[in-house]
């Protein structure tokens, strides 16, 4: 299996519509439109190609050439501009199989080289343990923990806070 990033293009829009329409929303942010259309496509494809390599990373996460996820470091600004969060997911089908852990580690590896930054963060849901998994098995260390953060479906969840330092990532 061969796992790649690559840049996302107008041409993608399609791709991440059916990905956008394919992902267990569970642990996702509700302001992902669902269903994900194709014009939703088109207007963050327009936002991110604009922003890619000047104040973050996105990529289109490619398996065996097909577009199956997206993954991104998106720096933050003013006094936290040293900062970046990072955010991913992968079709349901294809999880457990090592996919996100390559691109984390490959979104990471871009992200210190490209922007001027020296953290990424990563914030998760408590009880979303195989997106902490990723994080831990790319270095991300666990900071914190942020109770009642989240309010999904009508229920409050704990959030995790992990930290992966430039300098850490060197070593």
């Amino acid at each position: 299996m061969k796992i790649e990033l690559k840049r996302w293009a107008p041409g993608d829009r399609a791709a991440l519509s059916a990905i956008g329409n394919g992902v267990d929303r569970s642990f996702l942010s509700d302001r992902l439109p669902d269903p994900y259309t194709v014009a939703d496509a088109d207007q963050w494809l327009h936002s991110v190609m604009a922003r890619d390599g000047k104040n973050g990373i996105f990529r289109a996460i490619v398996v065996d050439g097909q577009v199956v996820g997206t993954v991104s470091v998106d720096q933050k600004e003013d006094v936290y501009r040293k900062d970046a969060d990072i955010g991913y997911f992968l079709v349901n089908g294809l999880w457990s199989r090592g996919i996100m852990t390559e691109a984390v580690r490959q979104v990471c590896d871009l992200a210190f080289a490209q922007l001027d930054i020296v953290r990424i963060t990563g914030l998760v849901y408590a009880d979303n343990m195989a997106s902490r998994r990723v994080l831990e098995k790319n270095g991300f260390r666990a900071e914190g923990l942020m109770r009642d953060a989240i309010f999904k479906k009508g229920r409050l969840h704990d959030q995790c806070i992990y930290g992966k330092r430039k300098a850490d990532s060197s070593r």
